[in-house]
């Protein structure tokens, strides 16, 4: 790995950690350009070409990341579905809901009616419950699994 790239993959990793440490906040692009000494544009087309997404789209994912591990820690009597959309950062319910059941492919209220999670290390239980990518595997789209986490989807398909 070139000297380059070595920095350039610590300025985005510098950039990915400040995004993890404040996922309840509006998203700047301009004030993640200016922590690593780049313009705007040229964060965003950097930050897809090393992790593989948009600053936006991560953002999107760890909050509802987040959003999945609220609505099920507590079991029924824990946080409603507003209550959690608003704590991770979104302002619109429309907009939440829209976005988990993207990642998730369930609503919000499905993923909470599943109960609250099994007694487990939480290391464990964040890896099993992350979605591995934005969308669905093309090739289980539609098929009897349609509802479920893609790291399930992976499991269960035999995948890695």
């Amino acid at each position: 790995m070139s000297e380059a790239s070595e920095r350039t993959n610590r300025a985005m990793l510098r950039v990915r950690d400040r995004i993890d440490r404040a996922y309840d906040g509006p998203l700047d692009v301009a004030e993640l350009a200016r922590l690593v000494h780049v313009s705007p544009d040229h964060l965003i087309r950097t930050f897809r070409a090393v992790f593989g997404e948009t600053p936006h789209r991560y953002l999107q994912r760890r909050r509802v990341e987040r959003a999945m591990f609220l609505l099920r820690s507590s079991g029924p009597s824990g946080p409603d579905v507003t209550t959690v959309c608003m704590a991770v950062g979104f302002s619109s319910l429309g907009s939440f809901s829209r976005t988990f059941t993207a990642i998730v492919g369930v609503t919000p209220t499905q993923w909470a009616a599943r109960g609250p999670l099994p007694p487990a290390a939480g290391c464990f239980t964040m890896a099993w419950t992350r979605p591995s990518s934005f969308t669905e595997p093309p090739a289980l789209a539609g098929s009897s699994m349609a509802g479920s986490s893609i790291s399930e989807k992976q499991t269960a398909s035999g995948g890695d």
